[in-house]
């Protein structure tokens, strides 16, 4: 039997029938979940081998119907008359990697020198950190696109990496982390005679790989996903990214689904592929600090 707390601080006995009857509900509203988040994707598979006729006609069902399956699409989509596909993947391959390195590495930093350091007006950019996480993008769009304007930095990588290099969010779960971190380390390190650089690159750095792969995740994730600030600053159709482009195959006129769903399946995979390399670290560091004695 496993003993439990309830609110007064006394003991009570959970019976191993309840326990099972617990972890089994458990699990159950669990599969519900997984389920109801995986249905639109297991949508997205089935008919991206489907012809676009075939699903204007019959509309979207839970019947696969494979007899109508086919990689016509798929051929279509790798076919050098629609090379645009592959120069938007490219292009998101670029922002997502360039993006998500240079977040990692100033967010990590501000969030380590708020956390660790106490100097004057720490407590001041902290809350500049917060209050700047409770506006939306909308909000701040006509200045950004102003200080891009004025920056010359419209239809480049830069304007679209830059205003979001240091995200703050990123900078509060550095900022949390690194609270946690011992200081022991520091001071022996000083010891050595490393420089706070040196400390930061060669024992915090390490120690705070989940964090990075939490982040990692995140990061990638929403620039991979970005659409209302592509579409501010790109201009040039060489230049748009998968979201963008996969958006001007609707148009009023007709929709192309023969592309726009093997277009959809291929540009999930380096989401999906940055999730599986960083999965350990996402959980261990979103779960940092949850569990304490």
């Amino acid at each position: 039997m496993s003993k439990i707390t309830d609110t007064y601080g006394s003991t009570a006995i959970m019976s191993p029938l309840r326990r099972n009857l617990l972890r089994t509900l458990i699990i159950i509203l669990l599969s519900l979940f997984a389920i109801f988040a995986l249905t639109p994707f297991y949508f997205l598979i089935v008919h991206s081998f489907k012809s676009g006729q075939e699903m204007v006609r019959h509309g979207i069902s839970l019947n696969p119907n494979f007899r109508v399956f086919t990689l016509d699409m798929y051929k279509k989509l790798f076919d050098p008359a629609n090379s645009n596909y592959f120069m938007w993947y490219r292009n998101s391959l670029l922002y997502t990697t360039v993006q998500t390195l240079l977040g990692l590495t100033l967010s990590s930093t501000v969030g380590y020198a708020l956390g660790v350091y106490k100097f004057r007006g720490g407590t001041i950019v902290f809350i500049m950190v917060l209050l700047v996480m409770m506006f939306p993008i909308e909000i701040m769009m006509i200045p950004l696109f102003r200080q891009m304007v004025s920056l010359k930095l419209m239809d480049t990588i830069w304007g679209l990496v830059l205003p979001f290099a240091v995200a703050p969010v990123s900078v509060f779960f550095f900022r949390q982390f690194s609270m946690g971190l011992p200081r022991e380390l520091m001071d022996a390190g000083r010891i050595d005679g490393l420089t706070e650089y040196g400390i930061f690159a060669r024992i915090m750095a390490p120690l705070m790989k989940p964090a990075f792969g939490a982040m990692a995740i995140l990061i990638s994730m929403g620039s991979w996903n970005a659409v209302v600030w592509p579409m501010v600053v790109l201009r040039n159709n060489d230049k748009l990214t998968i979201p963008i482009g996969l958006s001007t195959l609707i148009t009023p006129y007709g929709n192309n689904y023969d592309l726009l769903m093997p277009g959809a399946v291929l540009a999930v995979i380096p989401i999906v592929i940055v999730f599986l390399l960083n999965q350990k670290a996402f959980m261990s560091g979103l779960t940092v600090g949850s569990i304490k004695g």
